[in-house]
């Protein structure tokens, strides 16, 4: 056995030692205890952990220890080391445990001369539930859904209710909350908690204990709405409709706490120009997805430039100007990040609407005021007290003024604009709102400093 230093705080890292060293052993019995001891997420947390050798070395000495719970908990760049070194029947088994929206993102990481030998080792229902979860886009209530559901008409009894499912056996979804109500055309028209199933007698008619559906999910809405839909209703889960208005599925919350995580990443990640990095991406990658944008930050940068060549000869003169002048630029690029924050989050959350947009907008332009005012006093009197230069602090005080009111306007316009044009504010709007607190802040600073200093 190998030493680790192991933090007693982190059980993962105690975890991830005894699989390291069962896997140094070679000691097939170890590693399927290990494995088959801890719950299935934190065994994922473990392999995502690894390196891709250690996690291919794994699989190669016990294959059989990769349960259907384990393969649903791994993120999909450790699915593309493992699923390689599993065979297609055992992927197919694995799918057929488990629900049907786990395992289509279990087969979306196949290869693609792979997916049909898989597909075709399963049977002929478990099949079909994945064929038709790739009819429909990414990201959308039919790829997020999963299709075991429970409904019942609304003229049956708890009795009938409760045989209809002990009569389905396996087929039931692994995890629900409701019962919902349909018509004679497959139209969600309520639902019954469980809770309220086990409390009432089996005489008692479903009809008498139906709430109604406060939202149903149609099949082609975007995972973010849903995600929305889930948040401001409080809801457990929701009905999936196709457009004819039957129900085809349902969602669970289990699933939109997922969706929420990866639209909140995705949204910090995009603010930074950056993709996600995994564990498993190489130096190549990395580079590929961030050089594009240090290349448009670049552009900006030499736009910023040539407004600070403009005035070289009024920089040449007073070298005062060139200490001060990345002070206004900075304290004007953070103010605007601040203010881009907080729309790009109301937009996300829709509590930032077209409806309450203009009085957003007053807020940030007074807060905005404000917080310029206070700082240019500061930096007026630091300025005063550093150089003894006659109305250089009053070039100071008004670029402050004018750079954070530009700012916080920018910080809220530009996501608003872009918005309303179609765009993704948090893809694009930082590079927008720089661009405008380097550029006006540079020239509000330098273009007062050579109407007052010259």
């Amino acid at each position: 056995m190998t030493d680790h230093p192991i933090d007693e705080n982190e059980p993962e890292a105690s975890g991830i030692a005894q699989l390291t060293d069962a896997l140094v052993a070679e000691d097939r019995a170890e590693l399927r205890h290990l494995m088959e001891d801890a719950h299935e997420a934190d065994i994922a947390d473990q392999l995502e952990q690894m390196s891709s050798e250690q996690r291919r070395s794994i699989v190669d000495l016990v294959p059989e220890a990769l349960t259907p719970d384990i393969l649903a908990e791994l993120e999909d760049e450790v699915l593309e080391d493992v699923l390689p070194r599993l065979g297609d029947q055992q992927i197919a088994d694995a799918l057929s445990e488990m629900d049907s929206d786990d395992a289509t993102a279990v087969v979306e990481e196949l290869q693609d001369n792979r997916r049909e030998d898989v597909l075709s080792a399963m049977s002929d229902v478990d099949r079909k539930a994945v064929e038709d979860s790739f009819t429909y886009d990414e990201e959308t209530a039919g790829r997020v859904m999963q299709r075991e559901f429970v409904a019942a008409p609304d003229f049956w009894t708890v009795g009938q209710v409760i045989d209809y499912m002990r009569a389905q056996g396996d087929n039931l979804p692994e995890l629900f909350f409701n019962i919902y109500v349909i018509d004679a055309r497959h139209h969600p028209t309520g639902y019954v908690p469980i809770s309220q199933i086990m409390r009432n007698p089996r005489d008692r008619k479903i009809a008498d204990l139906i709430e109604p559906v406060l939202v149903t999910i149609p099949q082609n809405m975007d995972q973010e709405d849903i995600a929305y839909q889930f948040s401001k209703y409080h809801l457990i889960s929701a009905p999936v409709i196709d457009v004819d208005n039957r129900i085809i599925g349902m969602i669970t919350v289990d699933d939109i706490v997922n969706v929420i995580q990866d639209e909140n990443t995705e949204d910090m990640l995009a603010l930074a120009g950056v993709s996600d990095a995994g564990l498993t991406d190489t130096a190549m990658s990395t580079v590929k997805s961030r050089a594009p944008w240090l290349f448009i930050n670049l552009l900006t940068a030499i736009l910023a430039s040539f407004v600070i060549a403009m005035f070289q000869e009024q920089i040449g003169t007073i070298v005062a100007l060139a200490i001060l002048m990345p002070i206004v630029a900075s304290m004007g690029g953070n103010a605007g990040t601040q203010a881009l924050a907080v729309a790009v989050r109301g937009l996300a959350e829709r509590d930032l609407t077209r409806a309450n947009a203009v009085r957003a907008v007053r807020r940030e332009l007074l807060a905005a005021v404000f917080i310029g005012l206070i700082f240019a006093v500061i930096l007026a009197g630091i300025t005063y007290v550093w150089f003894d230069i006659p109305k250089l602090p009053s070039v100071i005080f008004i670029a402050m003024i004018v750079n954070h009111i530009c700012a916080g306007l920018a910080g809220i316009l530009v996501p608003l604009g872009l918005k309303r044009a179609g765009a993704d504010p948090a893809v694009a709007s930082s590079v927008f709102v720089t661009t405008v607190t380097d550029v006006i802040g540079f020239f509000a600073f330098l273009g007062t400093a050579a109407l007052l200093l010259f």
